[in-house]
């Protein structure tokens, strides 16, 4: 056998060969490369030159440019990558975008009344924010201002704020405000004047014009995701698309896998949508069976549902890409409008926390005025299973990750090679013995018990099975079990306490 075919065998004449081959010398596997699929709408004025081909984008200004300010797509790509940095940072950020479904886009009202006995500043206040990325919704009154004047400036203040979700219209006696998308997800538009306690003679009323309605079907897009692994799928449409997204993704049933779980495809993913809900186990209690939907609590925010699934999305893939034997807990929201009471509800409380867990329901706390996640599950908690396999989405990802790094390992070891028995003597490359492939999953066991993604590596060595298939001379099979590490949800500690007496 050749050491070097550089220059082919068959060659006489004189010359000099120089051949690069790619080589993979790693002594561990990389952690599992996230990649988010964002779907949602474009802005009515886009729809007309929207493309539905899928597409990375690289900032919210992007999305702005492509799919319009203030947009479903925008408004989750300015908290997945922010002006200011961070977010999610080189993760691939992929929108699937869908065509307005024959909607109406939701309208508000509102209103001033009186005429200002003095100066002052009020400030509109839409889905819980004063400000988009610096653009504030001030109104500034000066002494004398009427409803008619104060109306212009409500309009002015709100469409001089580029990612506005709203577009205003000047109606003299009261400024429309419409939603810059159709659709059900439009009907969430919340708005509120703050007169910040200057009492200045003017008073506001809001009142809903039209009620946004309508819902795109989200399975074309999904049908792009081809052989691409998405691992996060952020839903900006909650419980209308949850069928279309469990029908897609499938279940990890041990016998029989569908969809995305299937053995010759397994690219599944967690698929996020917010809830604002006191207690939103009243859905995902119905969904016990399904692994693919994960809700992200913001109970009693102004902001948009679609806003905290990436919010979630945002911690979650830091944390799987990074450090994906660990989760979220106690991380909080980087941006999503809290109550402004301070008051969250039932989930304040961990009594309840602990209950609507056990129905598929992740949860939260306030705490330090941010929403901090407390609990990060699927909607998995079947009947008679304890512990629920895939109740946490940090077990899922982790899974996720075992079967990335042994695919690698199939990739460079297995797959097109001669399959030789243990016994035989062999030279050539591009050969795979079952007792060296079993060594090498036995190594990839320890590489997974040190990056403390299993636990008790001798019970995955010992469980490792590797054989040519008896009916098919080119199927090497294998098989193994593992154990998956845990993680300090629950710290539980007794002291015992006494007096100290003196000595007899």
């Amino acid at each position: 056998m050749a050491i070097s075919t550089s220059v082919g065998l068959e060659r006489i004449s004189r010359i000099v060969g120089y051949t690069i081959k790619k080589g993979n010398f790693a002594n561990q596997t990389p952690n599992l490369p996230q990649r988010i699929a964002i779907l949602g709408e474009a802005n009515t004025a886009n729809q007309g030159a929207l493309s539905l081909t899928p597409i990375e984008i690289t900032s919210a200004q992007e999305a702005g440019t492509l799919y319009g300010y203030g947009s479903p797509i925008y408004n989750m790509m300015r908290i997945l990558r922010p002006a200011n940095g961070g977010g999610v940072g080189g993760i691939p950020t992929v929108v699937y975008p869908q065509a307005t479904a024959s909607g109406v886009a939701a309208e508000r009202e509102l209103t001033p009344t009186g005429t200002a006995t003095a100066n002052g500043t009020h400030t509109i206040v839409i889905n819980g924010r004063r400000n988009i990325d610096g653009g504030r919704y001030d109104i500034d009154i000066v002494t004398g201002d009427t409803p008619a004047v104060i109306v212009a400036k409500i309009v002015d203040s709100i469409n001089n704020v580029l990612g506005s979700p709203v577009i205003a219209a000047d109606a003299t006696t009261e400024a429309v405000l419409t939603s810059k998308w159709e659709g059900l997800t439009s009907e969430e538009l919340d708005v509120i004047v703050d007169t910040n306690d200057t009492s200045i003679g003017v008073t506001y009323a809001v009142v809903s014009s039209a009620t946004g309605t309508g819902t795109p079907a989200v399975s074309t897009a999904l049908n792009l995701f081809g052989s691409d692994w998405n691992t996060i799928v952020v839903n900006p449409y909650g419980a209308p698309v949850f069928t279309e997204l469990e029908a897609f993704n499938g279940i990890p049933d041990p016998s029989s896998p569908t969809g995305r779980y299937q053995g010759i495809i397994m690219k599944p993913f967690i698929a996020l949508y917010g809830s604002k809900v006191d207690d939103p186990s009243i859905i995902t209690d119905a969904r016990k069976d399904e692994v693919t939907n994960a809700v992200c609590p913001a109970p009693f925010s102004k902001g948009l549902n679609m806003e905290a699934a990436a919010n979630m999305a945002t911690l979650f893939s830091r944390v799987a890409q990074d450090t994906p034997h660990l989760d979220v807990n106690a991380k909080s929201y980087p941006d999503m409008p809290i109550p402004e009471d301070g008051n969250i509800g039932s989930m304040s409380s961990y009594n309840f926390r602990d209950s609507i867990v056990k129905k598929g329901s992740s949860t939260v706390d306030l705490v330090s005025n941010r929403y901090q996640v407390q609990d990060f599950v699927t909607t998995y908690h079947p009947v008679g299973e304890t512990p629920p396999q895939f109740r946490y989405c940090r077990n899922l990802m982790l899974d996720f990750n075992v079967r990335f790094g042994y695919y690698l390992l199939e990739q460079v070891n297995v797959v097109d090679h001669a399959i030789a028995a243990d016994n035989d003597v062999v030279s050539a490359d591009g050969v795979i013995k079952p007792k060296q492939w079993k060594q090498i999953v036995d190594n990839y066991a320890k590489e997974l018990g040190l990056r403390a993604l299993i636990a008790d590596v001798p019970f995955m060595q010992e469980s490792i099975e590797v054989g040519i298939s008896t009916v098919n001379p080119d199927r090497l099979e294998t098989a193994f079990s593992y154990k998956r590490t845990g993680v300090a949800r629950i710290s539980a500690t007794t002291a015992e306490a006494g007096f100290n007496f003196g000595e007899v």
